[in-house]
């Protein structure tokens, strides 16, 4: 039997003030809110969801690290973190996890310091602009990628 796909899903910091944190850029949507969502998406695509926040850098650090053999993939918005973290940059390119980047804005089209993502060449993608739906597509197109990942190696292999 096939195992199910895990994936992890991270928050950095401030992320547990959505829904009343300036709802103008971020909606009314909290990160409860979100969570629910993925545990149905989850659901719906046959795989397992788990769901951490925190506001500490290497408390962040330190899941992804322990994510190797315990999770196929990575869901992450870093929060501010994106635009300033060598330190989850290299967390996630030293395990080899597959990540997808999320953003609930555009952060493009936000202030000149948001526009570079210190993650972004470490992920496979990223999913940013499309309020709470930028982590239900993230994680659906992360899971599509393992799979078509994983059909891959099986063709190699015979």
């Amino acid at each position: 039997m096939r195992k199910r796909i895990r994936i992890l899903v991270l928050n950095g910091p401030n992320l547990q003030l959505l829904g009343t944190r300036e709802p103008d850029v971020y909606g009314r949507v909290t990160l409860a809110d979100i969570e629910a969502s993925l545990q149905q998406t989850a659901n719906e695509l046959g795989i397992i969801v788990e769901c951490r926040q925190s506001n500490h850098e290497g408390q962040l650090v330190d899941w992804i690290g322990e994510a190797v053999g315990a999770f196929d993939g990575l869901v992450i918005n870093a929060g501010a973190y994106t635009h300033t973290s060598l330190a989850l940059r290299d967390a996630i390119a030293g395990t080899g996890l597959s990540a997808c980047e999320v953003h609930l804005s555009n952060i493009m089209a936000r202030e000149t310091f948001r526009h570079e993502s210190r993650l972004a060449g470490v992920c496979v993608g990223m999913v940013a602009g499309f309020g709470a739906a930028s982590y239900s597509w993230g994680l659906q197109a992360l899971v599509h990628w393992l799979k078509s990942r994983e059909y891959g190696e099986i063709l190699k292999q015979s």
